[in-house]
């Protein structure tokens, strides 16, 4: 029988150099003393404090003071979005949302996980590519290179790791496909 590998997080080389560590607390510092505070229909400031940082959002976009945000130059966002409030985009990795989506409160996408066959647990980036049209309701967790094509949803609290199906409606943790959207 094969010895485990013992796991040590610790052992290797920083996920990420200082200069990007700076830019994140500065970042932070910013959201905080610029956008954090401000009431919901500031989405015009919200959006150009973003921007300022690298982010690509479309016109007509909300997205709510308590939205976090891990390091906007790897956000996309297309026009006429809402990102609602709680919502945590945690984008270590490239996270890329079309046009005309909804994500609702407190939902998590996570663009990088860790490689968990490596004693030292190096993080791994993996992209989070949302279509247009797509819905991710309440709570719902969207992970590492999941991909969710054109008007596909994610139930609430819902789990997806996969790919949603264009129009499909998916639920469950894992999520399953429990439906289409139908016109």
């Amino acid at each position: 029988m094969s010895e485990r590998p013992v796991l040590d997080p610790l052992s290797g080389p920083p996920a990420f150099p200082l200069r990007n560590k700076l830019a994140r607390v500065v970042w932070m510092a910013a959201w905080l003393v610029l956008a954090r505070w401000t009431p919901p229909p500031l989405h015009g400031w919200r959006r150009f404090v973003l921007r300022l940082f690298g982010a690509q959002i479309g016109a007509g976009t909300r997205i709510y003071a308590s939205v976090s945000v891990w390091l906007p130059r790897h956000l996309v966002i297309g026009e006429r979005c809402l990102v609602g409030p709680g919502v945590r985009l945690y984008n270590q990795g490239r996270i890329t949302i079309g046009d005309r989506c909804v994500i609702s409160q407190r939902a998590h996408l996570c663009a990088s996980t860790h490689d968990h066959r490596d004693p030292a647990f190096p993080l791994v980036s993996r992209p989070v590519d949302i279509g247009d049209g797509c819905w991710i309701a309440a709570e719902a967790f969207v992970g590492p290179g999941a991909i969710m094509e054109d008007g596909a949803v994610l139930g609430a609290r819902g789990v997806l790791n996969g790919t949603a199906e264009a129009g499909a409606i998916y639920a469950g943790n894992p999520a399953i496909r429990v439906g289409d959207r139908g016109g």
